[in-house]
C-alpha cells in the first residue's frame, strides 16, 4: 500500500511540474540536391505540390543558411495528370501555378516532363511552357537524378477532410 502511494506522490509531482519548452535547433543544413518526383491523379494537386519545393527553398535561402539560389540544386520530374498544367494551350486554366513555375525557374529549380507522358497525352515538345524541358522518359530521369547525389522527394498531396480547429 505505502508503495503505491509512493508510486501515486511521484506521479502527481510530475503532472504538476512546470512544463519544459521545445527548442530551436538550427541543423547544419548543406545546398540542397533534390529531384522532386509529381505524379499526381488531378493537375489541380500541382499548387499544394509547389509547395513542398517552396518549403524547400525557403528555410536555405533564408537565415541562418542564407544560401543563393545558385546554391540549390533542384528538379522537378513531372509525368502524371498535372502535365496538362505545363501545356502552353492550359496557361489561362492554370496561371496561378505557371506563374510560380516560371518563377522557381527562374531561380534555377528545373522542370521536366516525361517525353512518353507527354506522347500519350498528344503533346509535342512546342507545347510546353519554354521553361519546360521534354526528357525520353520519368523514370529514367529520376534515377539519373538520384545517381548524382539527389535526394528523392514524392510530395505526398492529400485531400484536407478535417480542420485544424478541430483537432487542435
Amino acid at each position: 500500500m505505502k508503495a503505491a502511494l509512493a508510486v501515486l506522490m511521484l506521479l502527481s509531482a510530475g503532472l504538476m511540474a512546470p512544463a519544459h519548452a521545445g527548442k530551436w535547433v538550427a541543423t547544419p543544413y548543406a545546398p540542397a540536391k533534390a529531384v522532386f518526383e509529381f505524379y499526381l491523379d488531378d493537375p489541380q494537386k500541382i499548387g499544394s505540390a509547389l509547395y513542398w519545393v517552396r518549403s524547400l527553398m525557403n528555410p536555405l535561402l533564408e537565415s541562418p543558411y542564407d544560401y543563393s539560389p545558385e546554391d540549390l540544386h533542384i528538379v522537378v520530374v513531372i509525368h502524371g495528370n498535372e502535365i496538362v498544367t505545363v501545356a502552353k494551350k492550359n496557361e489561362a486554366t492554370y496561371q496561378d501555378a505557371v506563374d510560380r513555375m516560371r518563377y522557381y525557374a527562374s531561380l534555377g529549380v528545373k522542370f521536366k516532363v516525361c517525353g512518353q507522358a507527354a506522347a500519350d497525352f498528344g503533346y509535342r515538345v512546342d507545347d510546353f511552357q519554354d521553361f519546360v524541358e521534354v526528357v525520353p522518359n520519368a523514370m529514367t530521369e529520376l534515377v539519373h537524378w538520384q545517381q548524382q547525389g539527389y535526394a528523392l522527394v514524392v510530395p505526398k498531396v492529400m485531400e484536407k477532410t478535417i480542420d485544424v480547429e478541430s483537432i487542435r
